[in-house]
């Protein structure tokens, strides 16, 4: 197995599920550390009941994570390949996002080898899934982070312009913008107008309301630039701050500690049964598996109600 791509919490905990599920049936596991790099250089771990102890509550991954240029080409995955033949390592489990996922779905067609994949990416945006294991855990340090930020938004009766995670996508911003009451929340997927949420700004001053709070996904513009335009255009005293990689890390949530141990113990069964080119995922709490090629083909996208939600609660 290996945990490849940016790192989520929660990681650890699906390598828990996958090794712990499989020792019970007999079958031996191997990590491969470092992602795809490490199958390629042989750079592999025996995983036992003791290895993976202790790890369900550490955030990162036990198995490291890295982006491999040389798995890009044929080359590289055939060299991938043979590691795993010449090593007898009869099936992987890839935990990872799309980029991962599109690893795992080539080296399973080029090659037909059996491949079993598990959703691990803080952004959310991964079809045939209702969650992806990290994200829970990232949206809740987000939100304490915002908490502790209105605090001194009101003291100092400011506009607090929040940067967090998601190039391509608002899943992030969009959860953390309603559990943390914003005012407002720009994402890349929806058009938006500055000067609107600078009057809606200026509406709420006149009502009473002295702080205010706007999330900003970073694929949606950076948040200096909404800083200054805020303050330019509503004359309101304002500050940024951009949360960065700090929602990758930290102890997962006992949402995505559960999330991810059955999606890895369903993953190794789903394995050792014989089945391939599947990611596992969770749909309305019960464990479901896809074909990896209908994952990557469709796209996840944002609930226009939450969306809504977000302005009647800020209105």
């Amino acid at each position: 197995m290996i945990t490849s791509g940016g790192d989520a919490p929660g990681m650890n905990a699906a390598v828990r599920g996958v090794v712990r599920a499989a020792l019970a049936r007999g079958v031996e596991v191997v990590g491969f550390q470092h992602g795809y790099r490490g199958i390629i250089s042989e750079d592999f771990v025996n995983l036992t009941t003791q290895s993976v102890g202790g790890i369900i509550h550490q955030g990162g991954t036990m198995l490291r994570t890295a982006r491999s240029s040389q798995f890009r080409d044929y080359e590289g995955r055939k060299q991938a390949f043979e590691v795993l033949m010449s090593n007898e390592v009869e099936g992987l489990v890839v935990i990872g996002g799309d980029g991962s996922l599109t690893g795992a779905k080539t080296l399973s067609e080029e090659f037909d080898y059996p491949i079993m994949g598990l959703p691990g990416t803080i952004d959310n945006d991964i079809a045939g899934t209702d969650f992806s294991i990290g994200f829970d855990t990232a949206v809740n340090t987000a939100m304490e982070a915002i908490d502790k930020i209105r605090d001194t938004a009101y003291s100092h009766e400011r506009v607090f312009v929040v940067e967090v995670m998601g190039r391509r996508n608002g899943f992030i911003a969009l959860e953390v913008a309603l559990s943390s009451g914003a005012e407002a929340v720009l994402i890349p997927e929806v058009p938006f107008s500055l000067l609107e949420i600078c009057d809606n700004l200026k509406k709420a001053r006149t009502r009473g309301k002295r702080s205010s709070i706007i999330v900003v996904a970073e694929g949606a513009g950076r948040a200096s630039d909404v800083r200054d335009f805020v303050a330019k255009n509503t004359g309101f005293e304002a500050r940024y701050i951009v949360l960065g990689h700090m929602q990758r890390g930290g102890s997962p949530t006992a949402f995505d500690r559960v999330l991810a141990l059955r999606l890895g113990a369903y993953a190794a069964n789903r394995l050792i049964n014989g089945y391939s080119g599947e990611m596992i995922g969770v749909d309305g709490g019960k464990l479901v598996h896809n074909p990896i090629s209908y994952v990557l083909s469709t796209e996840r996208t944002i609930d226009p109600e939450r969306l809504l939600l977000v302005d009647v609660m800020s209105s």
